[in-house]
């Protein structure tokens, strides 16, 4: 995990090895979109829809971005892959800060890997887990 105080790029330097090693347990990734951004503002995720869900099978595409005040305040995030979820916008895949507890409750600690883990937490929930989905593949 992310060390607090550490400046802005040397902590997405670090979330970046994390990431390209697929985050531990194989059903997340992530990484900066362009390989020669300095900033490392713009970034791409996969996760693995969660077993026993209506999302099990899929992989999903997430884009986040890092704006210059990360790791203090939290990343935007919007699926790519059109998803059915209480905490997505349907017509666009803005993934909404309200409705997902890490980004409303925001800590410098916190990471993407962190999003990511309430994402794949959220699919398995009651009001998630059953809802029907958008074909497969489809993106917005």
């Amino acid at each position: 995990m992310a060390t607090p105080g550490v400046p802005r790029n040397f902590r997405l330097l670090e979330e970046m090895e994390e990431g390209q090693k697929g985050g531990g347990d194989g059903t997340m990734s992530w990484s900066p979109t362009e390989d020669e951004d300095p900033t490392m503002t713009n970034w791409s995720a996969m996760i693995l829809g969660p077993p026993q869900t209506t999302f099990a099978g899929r992989t999903y595409s997430i884009g986040l971005t890092c704006g210059p005040k990360y790791p203090d305040e939290p990343p935007t995030a919007r699926f790519r892959t059109k998803v059915n979820m209480t905490a997505v916008n349907s017509a666009n895949g803005e993934i909404l800060p309200s409705k997902v507890s890490v980004l409303t409750h925001w800590q410098q600690n916190y990471t993407i890997k962190t999003l990511l883990k309430e994402l794949l937490r959220l699919m398995s929930t009651t009001e998630n887990a059953q809802l029907s989905q958008p074909p497969e593949g489809s993106t917005y």
